[in-house]
């Protein structure tokens, strides 16, 4: 028998939108519940549906107001969000991931190391060391915020952010890790960077990383990273898929 859960909040976003909330603050128990949920609702369509977008602790639902009201919905969601445990949002799919550290690909990690009185190489030891998961995608095409950052490494995000990063930026910031696909600004400390590429227009998959696929790092060097951006580039996904 399916154990019945806590309900969410369903908070009103516009008319055409419902937020289904779990939670007040970031947790992995939420984020496993945005996430059950969401799998849910692509095995079984509601009707009225356009589309779903998970995010930490909430999942934003589009739907046609013509097709299906506010309340009914609601009453929809809440039955689905608590007949479908967090255990349903296990990781399907686990990727490798290389990452240069330091050095012109990893501008802040001296400084991380200084503020966490540790060494640079101690810093990459307990980020590759760690185990991750892609809590949701954002901010820009293939941005890819991951839960599971050893929490020794966790620290402020930096007080004046800089308006250019480069694509690939592996970062820390707070609680989280991130991978940065595209060029753009950040507040967060700059680890290293990474050749794959999370979001390419003209490949197929155009999106690497999902919601719940698990991730884990390998520290490559300059040499190594040079070659795989070059495969990147043509479009080669140099990521190793562990589990699918």
């Amino acid at each position: 028998m399916t154990a019945i859960l806590s309900p969410p909040r369903m908070l009103p976003s516009g008319d055409a939108a419902i937020t289904v909330e779990f939670g007040r603050a970031i947790s992995a128990e939420a984020n496993r519940r945005v996430l059950a949920l969401d799998r849910a609702m692509a095995r079984d369509a509601v009707a009225g549906v356009t589309e779903t977008v998970p995010t930490y602790r909430s999942l934003l639902v589009h739907y046609d107001p013509e097709q299906i009201g506010f309340d009914e919905l609601a009453a929809q969601l809440t039955a689905l969000a608590q007949s479908h445990p967090a255990s349903e949002a296990v990781a399907k799919r686990h990727w490798r991931i290389p990452v240069s550290y330091g050095g012109e690909h990893g501008i802040d990690l001296d400084d991380v190391a200084t503020a966490l009185g540790i060494s640079a190489d101690e810093v990459v030891a307990r980020h590759v060391a760690a185990d991750y998961r892609v809590a949701m995608i954002g901010f820009t095409p293939g941005w890819s915020y991951l839960s599971g950052l050893d929490p020794s490494l966790q620290m402020p995000r930096r007080q004046n952010p800089r308006l250019l990063t480069p694509a690939g930026t592996i970062s820390i910031g707070g609680v989280q890790t991130g991978i940065q696909c595209l060029a753009g600004p950040s507040g967060w400390h700059l680890l290293g960077r990474t050749p794959v590429r999370t979001y390419q227009l003209h490949r197929d998959p155009i999106f690497l990383l999902e919601p719940g696929d698990a991730v884990s790092f390998v520290a490559i060097d300059a040499h190594q990273f040079a070659e795989q951006d070059r495969a990147a580039e043509h479009g080669e996904i140099v990521a190793e898929l562990l589990t699918s």
